[in-house]
C-alpha cells in the first residue's frame, strides 16, 4: 500500500490503495464486432454524506450504475481525519463486494465512480475519483462527461508548471481549483467551473463537504436523493432505488449543490440557459427503470418504438428486439402495430469481453457466444428487428445474417433513433464521421451493407414527438441532439485549435 500525507483540518493521512495490477491488460483485449459497434457508455457518479455506512452504500449505488462504465471503478471516503481511496480496473462486483475492501473505506462520507474512458487510456492512474492535496485540505472528484476545452486547458496548465499525473480531462478540474485565488473552497470550485466548457456532472468530496455540480445546459444527468436523512447525489434514479433511497429532485442545469454539517446550500453561478439534456440518455445510456428529467426512460423508449411503427410499418409476422437496448422500443412497436413480439435473439449475460482470437472463424464463434438466434421464434417467418441505434453497421450486419441462418424468410430492420451523422464530444465514444455508416452511405447503401430486406430510422421530428414535443424547433431545440443534426450546444474549443490535439495524452506506458 502506498501512502501519501494529506492535510485536512485535523492533520491526517491519505491512503491510496491502487490494488493488484495482475490480469490481462485492457490494451491487449479485442472486442468482438457486436460490442465494438455499440454506443460506448459514459461514466456514472455517486456520493453520500453523513451516513455511517457511506462506502458500502456507495458500492451498491455503483452496482446500479455499472451500465454506464465497465472498465474501472473507484471509491474515496473520509473518516473525519483521513481520506481513503480504493480504485480498481474491472467491474464493481469484482472488488467492492468484498467485506475487507469496504472496511478499508471507513467514514461517513464517500463518493464513487464507474468509468468508461473517452478521454485518457484505461490505466489505473486514470481511474476516478481523482484526489489532490490542496492548501485547504484534501479534494476528491469524480466526473461524468467530457470537457470540450480540456486539452487546451491542460496544455496551458502544463506550460505554467502543472505536473499532470493522469491523462484524463478530470485532472484539469483539480488544477483549476488549486490555482484559484479565492478564499472559500466553494468559490474556488465555482471558479474552475467557469473556466471549463462542455458536459459534466461532478461529485466532489472535501474534509467538510459533499458537492454535486451539473453543466449549465444540463447535458449530463445528476439527481439528488435522501437515505435516512443523509443526502445523496447520483447519475440516475436507479442508484437511489437499489438502496431504498428517496428521490428528491434533479440537480438543475448549472447548479452547484453543497452538503455539509450545516445543511444544504444551492449555488447558481451561471446565467440561466435553455436546458439541452443529452437525448442519448433516453435512447441508450440510462437504465430503463430510471426517471430522467421527469420522464420514465422505459416509457420513452416504448414511445420511440410506437412512433417508429407509425412512420415505418412493415408487413411482417413478428417483432424481434436486438437485446438488450432494443427491447423497450420493440415492445412499443409491437403494441402499436399489433404484430406479435418474440424474443428471436437470446443474449448470454455471463460472457465477458472476448480476447484476441487467432482466426476469423474463431472470432465468429466468439460473437455467437454473446448472441444466439432463437430458431423456434423466427424460422420461416418475416421478422422486423428493432434496435436503438446504428453506428458502424457491423452489429446489424451480423445480426441480420444470424437471423437468415436461423431460417427467417424476410429480415427488416428498424432503428429507434435517427441516423447518427456527426461525432460526439461530450462523453460518448463515437468514431469520427468517416466511421459512421449513416454519414458516409445512403439509406439504400446501408440496407445493402447490412443485408436487410428494408431499413428505416426514426425521424428527428418523430423522436421529439415521442418525447412529448410537437417536433424539433431549430431555433430552440430541447435536447442535445448534435449527433443527428450537427447542432452542437457548446463551443468545441479543442476541435478548433490549429495545434494538433491528440486524443490520448499518455507518455508513460505502465502495467494496468
Amino acid at each position: 500500500m502506498d501512502e501519501m500525507q494529506s492535510r485536512s483540518d485535523d492533520a491526517g493521512q491519505f491512503e491510496l490503495n491502487p490494488g493488484p495490477t495482475c490480469g490481462p491488460s485492457p490494451g491487449i483485449e479485442m472486442q468482438d464486432d457486436l460490442e465494438g459497434d455499440a454506443l460506448r457508455e459514459e461514466c456514472g457518479v455517486f456520493g453520500i454524506f453523513g451516513h455511517p455506512e457511506a462506502a458500502a452504500i456507495t458500492a451498491l449505488g455503483l452496482h446500479a450504475l455499472q451500465h454506464r462504465g465497465q472498465e474501472a471503478a473507484g471509491i474515496v471516503s473520509f473518516d473525519g481525519a483521513r481520506f481513503h481511496s480504493e480504485r480498481r480496473l474491472g467491474l464493481v462486483g469484482d472488488t467492492f463486494s468484498r467485506r475487507d475492501m469496504i472496511e478499508r473505506l471507513p467514514g461517513n462520507a464517500a463518493i464513487g465512480h464507474v468509468r468508461y474512458s473517452t478521454t485518457g487510456a484505461t490505466i489505473l492512474r486514470n481511474v476516478q475519483p481523482l484526489f489532490a492535496e490542496l492548501n485547504a485540505g484534501g479534494f476528491a472528484v469524480g466526473h461524468n462527461g467530457n470537457l470540450t476545452n480540456g486539452l487546451t486547458l491542460r496544455r496551458e496548465l502544463v506550460r505554467n508548471g502543472a505536473m499532470m499525473q493522469s491523462t484524463t480531462d478530470t485532472e484539469v478540474i483539480l488544477h483549476l481549483v488549486a490555482q484559484s485565488k479565492r478564499n472559500r473552497f466553494i468559490d474556488r470550485f465555482i471558479d474552475a467551473l467557469r473556466t471549463i466548457e462542455g458536459a459534466y456532472s461532478l461529485v466532489s468530496l472535501t474534509n467538510k463537504k459533499l458537492i454535486g455540480a451539473r453543466d449549465p445546459l444540463g447535458i449530463r444527468p445528476l439527481v439528488l436523493g435522501e437515505l435516512d436523512g443523509c443526502p445523496i447525489v447520483a447519475s440516475e434514479t436507479c442508484a437511489l432505488d437499489i438502496i431504498g433511497a428517496k428521490y428528491v429532485r434533479d440537480v438543475s442545469p448549472g447548479e452547484v449543490v453543497v452538503f455539509d454539517e450545516h445543511g444544504t446550500q444551492s449555488h447558481k453561478p451561471f446565467p440561466p440557459m435553455p436546458p439541452r439534456p443529452c437525448i442519448f440518455e433516453y435512447i441508450y445510456f440510462a437504465r430503463p427503470d430510471s426517471i430522467a428529467g421527469g420522464r420514465s426512460v422505459y416509457e420513452v423508449r416504448k414511445a420511440f418504438g410506437a412512433q417508429l411503427a407509425r412512420e415505418s410499418p412493415a408487413d411482417v409476422d413478428v417483432v424481434v428486439p436486438v437485446p438488450d437496448s432494443g427491447v423497450p422500443a420493440a415492445v412499443g412497436y409491437s403494441q402499436y402495430s399489433g404484430v406479435p413480439f418474440e424474443l428471436g435473439i437470446i443474449r448470454n449475460h455471463y460472457v465477458g469481453r472476448t480476447f484476441i482470437q487467432p482466426t476469423q472463424n474463431v472470432r465468429e464463434l466468439g460473437v455467437r457466444m454473446k448472441h444466439s438466434a432463437n430458431r423456434a421464434a423466427i424460422e420461416g417467418k418475416r421478422i422486423i428487428l428493432i434496435d436503438d441505434s446504428l453506428v458502424r453497421g457491423t452489429t446489424s450486419k451480423k445480426i441480420v445474417r444470424m437471423m437468415r441462418d436461423a431460417g427467417a424468410r424476410e429480415v427488416h430492420f428498424r432503428l429507434a433513433s435517427p441516423p447518427i451523422l456527426y461525432p460526439d464530444y461530450y462523453g460518448i465514444d463515437l468514431p469520427d464521421r468517416g466511421g459512421l455508416l449513416a454519414a458516409t452511405h445512403s439509406l439504400e447503401e446501408m440496407r445493402e451493407i447490412i443485408g436487410a430486406d428494408s431499413l428505416a430510422f426514426l425521424s428527428i421530428d418523430g423522436m421529439y414527438r415521442a418525447m412529448g414535443e410537437p417536433g424539433r424547433d431549430p431555433a430552440n431545440p430541447k435536447f442535445a441532439d448534435h449527433c443527428f443534426t450537427g447542432d452542437y450546444p457548446t463551443y468545441l474549443t479543442d476541435q478548433t485549435q490549429t495545434e494538433q490535439q491528440p486524443r490520448q495524452l499518455s507518455l508513460l506506458a505502465e502495467a494496468s
